[in-house]
């Protein structure tokens, strides 16, 4: 396997390595990264269908990338996925992903369509005060804090291990808008790992301005199962692609001996009956390890949804396979300890008619059911115990939702305090408080909420998700499992909790098509290149540009830089009639 920039390679077939015809393929679990491995192993390493099999262990294929309306519930929607347009594996994938809203075309081209013709941004990021706009929405308000950032950037990684977000930041950096965009759009904690803070910081750097109008981002046309995960499930079905479901998959026997590593032996019961595989070197196996939707419960508008610490298959699976090796892992690290404060409850609100509508349509400025863009990402409370977020996306959510119904995403950020106007821990709220919650901050009269939350007029089914922050536990290396671990002959991790050879970040849907593609590449020796992660943190210009907007679009000289105004002065002074200069004016920054 090897790794390219630019167009060279990105353009080409991979030819077919003879082998690859005689091999089998199990990949256990089946969201967007088993998935994903699947179609590179069709469309690039050349196997017959047939001989692919993905072994997932619910009745659903998708993962992460859900969306379901269940009869006893109504809609669900666990979380969103947030895309730009560097996520290079990603759309190296789709296209080739026929589209099925659109004859001839390829997803990749129905999603940059649709983004061309409706461009996501926010008219409104933060609120306070019961609905009414944080007054420096727009502006990060760092100061001399923006220092901390550019020191984070240029420590090593090796050198950050061990410390937390918290750890790193002064106090004044937690006040800021920068802080509250951050943590909110990526579900940062302070707790987390100052390490993946770094790697964000690193790889969308290029997006700095787009933080705080989210027109950073992409997004689908409707929810994430019938946009992104129908169209890789009908390529998959075209090309004999196999999937077990109802299929858990309890252990991988790996010979270890000697420095190398051959998985020898499936353990695992499908439909309630227990199994053992025996697999050769011709077998191929792919695991995705821990899910951040495992063991997921549900509530309802009358009751909350029920806390769990279950493992669940993933997870167990996971520390079975780490007690053969180290190599392997150490899944305790993401799956333990996980403090209370962590978000731990989204909520999918159905509101069945328009009597809400305009205290959303007062903050976005758009008509709900123009069939465009509409908050354009979340929307933050920042005198929200909970730190409470919503999002609407563009309507309808679902293809048979109702023309006068409204799908509304929201999530809590911090687990252990009790709410602003609901006495009690998202955690042990219903659907129905949840929503009052909301509508208190919404700005709902008091003597309405009552009422409004009621389920004449919405239905919330809470959603509690023991390790959807798990990615961002304090770790240090070898703590995920590489791609492909040392001396492996046929076994390889997918998904974001298997530690890819790139800068890359995890909690992205990026991150699981690449493991995914690192892995396949790797095992079956296909010949083509791995897209690099896009290289903005290395180009002056990006950094020019960043340097401008973290310091809320001030020039240099204006800055409240660690260094005396006359050498600031003289400095301007020495680049003037230079290149320097022209990328100076181009970045505003003069």
């Amino acid at each position: 396997m090897h790794y390219t920039n630019g167009n060279y390679e990105a353009f080409t077939d991979a030819r077919a390595p003879k082998e690859n015809a005689e091999k089998n393929a199990y990949i256990i679990g089946g969201g967007l990264a088993g998935l994903a491995a699947a179609v590179f192993m069709v469309r690039d390493a050349h196997m017959t269908g047939s001989k692919i099999h993905i072994l997932e262990e619910e009745a659903l294929a998708g993962g992460s990338l859900d969306g379901i309306k269940r009869p006893e519930y109504g809609y669900i929607i666990r979380g969103g996925r947030e895309m730009e347009n560097h996520f290079e594996c990603l759309w190296d994938m789709y296209r080739s992903i026929p589209s099925l809203e659109i004859p001839g075309a390829s997803y990749l081209d129905e999603y940059a369509w649709l983004d061309r013709d409706d461009p996501n941004s926010s008219n409104c990021r933060l609120i306070h005060h019961r609905g009414d706009r944080v007054p420096t929405d727009g502006q990060y308000g760092l100061g001399k804090c923006a220092s901390e950032i550019v020191k984070l950037i240029m420590t090593p990684e090796d050198k950050l291990e061990g410390i937390t977000i918290e750890d790193w930041f002064s106090d004044e950096f937690f006040e800021t808008n920068f802080w509250a965009y951050w943590a909110t759009m990526f579900a940062f904690e302070k707790w987390h790992s100052v390490i993946e803070m770094r790697r964000y910081a690193m790889r969308f750097i290029h997006h700095i301005d787009g933080l705080p109008d989210l027109s950073a981002l992409k997004f689908n046309k409707y929810n994430q199962y019938e946009s992104m995960t129908k169209p890789l499930l009908a390529y998959l079905k075209d090309h004999g692609v196999e999937i077990w479901y109802d299929t858990q998959v309890e252990n991988v026997i790996v010979d270890c001996a000697n420095g190398e590593k051959l998985a020898k032996k499936l353990l695992y019961t499908r439909e309630g009956e227990k199994h053992e595989l025996d697999l050769t070197e011709n077998d191929i196996v792919l695991v995705t390890n821990g899910s951040i939707v495992e063991s997921s419960t549900y509530g309802t508008h009358h009751a909350p949804a029920p806390i769990t610490h279950r493992l669940g298959g993933s997870w167990t699976l996971w520390k079975n396979l780490a007690k053969q090796s180290p190599d392997f892992g150490h899944p305790e690290v993401f799956c333990e300890n996980i403090p209370e404060r962590a978000w731990y409850i989204s909520a999918t609100m159905t509101m069945k008619d328009a009597t809400l509508e305009p205290y959303f349509e007062r903050l976005t400025k758009r008509d709900i059911h123009q069939h465009r863009v509409n908050t354009g990402g979340i929307i933050t409370v920042t005198d929200s115990n909970w730190m409470l977020s919503f999002t609407i996306h563009r309507q309808p959510h679902f293809k048979d939702q109702k023309e006068n119904e409204t799908v509304v995403w929201i999530y809590a950020l911090y687990s252990d305090t009790p709410g602003n106007y609901i006495k009690k821990r998202v955690v042990d709220c219903t659907g129905e408080e949840i929503t009052e919650e909301l509508l208190y901050h919404l700005g709902v009269p008091d003597d309405l909420i009552k009422k409004y939350a009621g389920e004449d007029y919405v239905n919330t089914i809470p959603v509690y998700m023991p390790y959807v922050t798990a990615y961002f536990q304090l770790r240090k290396k070898g703590d995920r499992p590489d791609v492909v671990p040392a001396g492996s002959r046929n076994l390889g991790f997918i998904g974001n909790f298997a530690e890819s050879p790139t800068r890359d970040t995890v909690f992205t849907t990026e991150y699981s098509v690449r493991t995914a593609m690192e892995a396949v590449y790797s095992l079956l020796n296909v010949d083509r290149g791995v897209p690099e992660v896009f290289d903005s943190v290395y180009d002056i210009r990006e950094l020019l540009k960043a340097t401008y907007y973290l310091n809320d679009k001030k020039p240099i000289d204006q800055m409240d830089l660690p260094l005396p105004k006359i050498a600031v002065k003289g400095a301007l002074k020495k680049v003037q009639g230079t290149w320097l200069e022209e990328l100076l004016k181009e970045a505003k920054l003069m």
